[in-house]
């Protein structure tokens, strides 16, 4: 059965009172896992709601927060809540510029940040944000007239304050989506929007105190924070806090039950299996193989309904030879990987599942606080998002692009968003007359009720034929390929398709040394015509489910990785397409001016 919360506040008080002893985050410090227990986390949030409200946070206030996943910004957020204000979480590797944007636009009254480098860096634009009044800094020392998270621990220990139950309906949260097209938007969630998402999951998933996630999303993203932060916390579970850089160093140390994700990061781990037992070659390759192939027959007739007490046999010899070593590598317990966020490529899915790690694919956005719909077990479908979870309704809109079965994928439900804040024409243009969300994403439903998702309207674009583009799940389907670590498409008013490409450079330089180009720099590597000549025939071994005039028929190769901090990633890791085209627009046209 699922839960019954009214609000993260009572959220918070029924997990700690119940789960007081059992470990709620672990953190790797001096080679070793250290655990906080439920318990140890409800007073430190005690004492940050009372030092919060020492600095003068009421009720309806904001108190924001630029820093990676930690204890101490679970602490802030949960003694932000229990005062009845709202939390505004930001990215460390976001620009300045948008800190200073963010801070001023929700009109945040403290700040409680990572470092005093970042303190510096608002002091900078102080007089640009009036209703900052203190800045708290978690790590070193705090100059500039700011205090350490420490010293607030330290003046909320002197003075306890009660919890103050909001209304559900109260403003929980400011989430600011990433702005690939523009300035970020406030999303605003209420209590009762994130709440229904975690009420909500118990009737999905079995999730209980035994269980345990490696966490590396960012909070500061709706599914990093909904899924992870606050349904560990409702179900009585743990985290040990990693990232993505130290992932699958930390997973057989964490040993997770739960592992929730991105396709970007299952994409490694498939691409990064592929290539070791390449290298590895010979009897364990033909093994791996074999085991590989009986797992498919196995999906296939499971998809049907049937068994097959051969490949059933089969399946327990391969998953003790193969599948078991590489579960190990995950920390031997993982019962559930969710994904959302983009779409995951079907081959990728699958070849996750085979391994004994069934991937399990949802759906949402920020603004439906963000679960909308979902595979679970017992109802899953690779390719598809699932099918909405209870209580929410999803309509496809087919009249929005003139088609019979793909349309805009409309949401209603208790985790639709308040609105944007402070932007009533975007709500005007996102909101249905009967409070709909309208999602900007395409997508159409098979007869089973399974959605899938086709990509964002705004990013589809016309060919010169006339012809209709989405070019994101054609980028998903060619970063399959071993040799591609970032890809954008483009192709808008033009006889076809290109793309902008950045090689594994790993990947790259080892098959270089095989052909004897090993001497080359990646400058004059890139130029070569057996390197363009090996991309080209990646992307046509990838291609075969891409259509024939979405296919891809010249390239930039460029040693340049996408990423947040160089501005061609969202925090969220969606290529800023205006980004790309601003740095790689004259090589972009130099490809079709040569066709000319």
């Amino acid at each position: 059965m699922g839960t019954d919360f009214k609000s993260l506040p009572d959220l918070f008080e029924a997990s700690i009172a119940r789960f007081s002893d059992n470990p709620l985050f672990g953190v790797k410090s001096d080679g070793s896992w250290h655990w906080l227990s439920y318990g140890e986390f409800g007073e430190q949030v005690a004492q940050a709601r009372a030092g919060l409200a020492a600095l003068g946070v009421a009720a309806g206030d904001r108190v924001a927060a630029i820093t990676d996943n930690r204890v101490e910004w679970a602490v802030g957020a949960y003694g932000t809540y229990t005062l009845g204000a709202a939390w505004v979480p930001m990215y460390e590797a976001q620009q300045a510029k948008e800190w200073q944007y963010i801070l001023a636009d929700a009109g945040a009254k403290v700040a409680i940040v990572a470092n005093d480098g970042i303190r510096a860096q608002l002091g900078d634009h102080a007089g640009e944000l009036p209703d900052l009044e203190q800045i708290v800094v978690i790590d070193g020392e705090a100059g500039g007239g700011a205090i350490t998270f420490s010293e607030l621990l330290e003046r909320g220990a002197e003075a306890p304050v009660d919890t103050v139950h909001p209304d559900p309906s109260s403003l929980a949260g400011l989430i600011y989506t990433s702005g690939t097209t523009g300035k970020p938007k406030g999303v605003m969630l209420s209590h009762a929007n994130l709440t229904s998402n975690i009420n909500t999951f118990p009737d999905l998933f079995d999730i209980g105190p035994d269980d345990r996630t490696a966490s590396f999303l960012p909070w500061a993203h709706s599914f990093g924070q909904t899924v992870e932060l606050h349904f560990i916390m409702a179900a009585g579970a743990s985290a040990g806090l990693t990232s993505a850089q130290t992932l699958m160093e930390d997973l057989p140390e964490i040993r997770p039950t739960l592992l929730v994700s991105v396709p970007a990061v299952y994409n490694r781990i498939y691409d990064g299996l592929q290539k070791l037992m390449a290298a590895e070659g010979g009897v364990k390759k033909k093994i791996f193989d074999l085991a590989m192939a009986n797992a498919d027959k196995r999906a296939k007739l499971a998809a049907e309904g049937k068994t097959s007490r051969w490949v059933e046999l089969q399946n327990g010899i391969y998953d003790r030879l193969v599948f078991s070593k590489v579960r190990d590598r995950f920390g031997g317990r993982l019962r559930y990987s969710i994904t959302g966020g983009a779409a995951i490529s079907p081959e990728v899915a699958n070849f996750i599942s085979a391994l004994g790690m069934t991937v399990y694919e949802g759906y949402g956005l920020t603004e439906t606080s963000p679960v909308s719909a979902a595979n679970w077990p017992g109802t899953r479908r690779v390719g598809t998002v699932g099918k909405e979870i209870p209580g929410v309704r999803i309509e496809i809109d087919t009249d929005a692009i003139g088609s019979d079965d793909v349309g805009e994928i409309v949401i209603y439900g208790p985790n639709v968003m308040m609105g944007y804040y402070n932007l009533p024409g975007e709500n005007e243009a996102v909101f249905t007359a009967d409070r709909g969300f309208r999602t900007g994403d395409l997508g159409s439903r098979d007869e089973d009720g399974f959605i899938s998702i086709r990509g964002r309207i705004k990013e589809q674009y016309k060919l010169e034929n006339g012809k209709y583009v989405v070019p994101s799940p054609i980028e998903e389907q060619l970063q399959l390929s071993g040799y591609i670590t970032n890809i954008m498409v483009y192709g808008e008013q033009r006889p076809h398709n290109v793309a902008v490409i950045v090689p594994d450079l790993e990947a790259l330089n080892g098959w270089a040394e095989e052909l004897g180009l090993g001497d080359r720099s990646v400058e004059q590597l890139l130029k070569e015509t057996a390197v363009v000549d090996l991309i080209g025939r990646e992307l046509n071994r990838q291609s075969g489910p891409i259509k024939g005039y979405e296919r891809v028929r010249g390239f930039v190769l460029t040693d340049e990785e996408f990423t947040p901090e160089n501005g061609m990633l969202t925090p969220s890791l969606k290529v800023k397409r205006r980004a790309v085209m601003a740095k790689y627009g004259d090589q972009i046209e130099a490809l079709y001016s040569r066709e000319s």
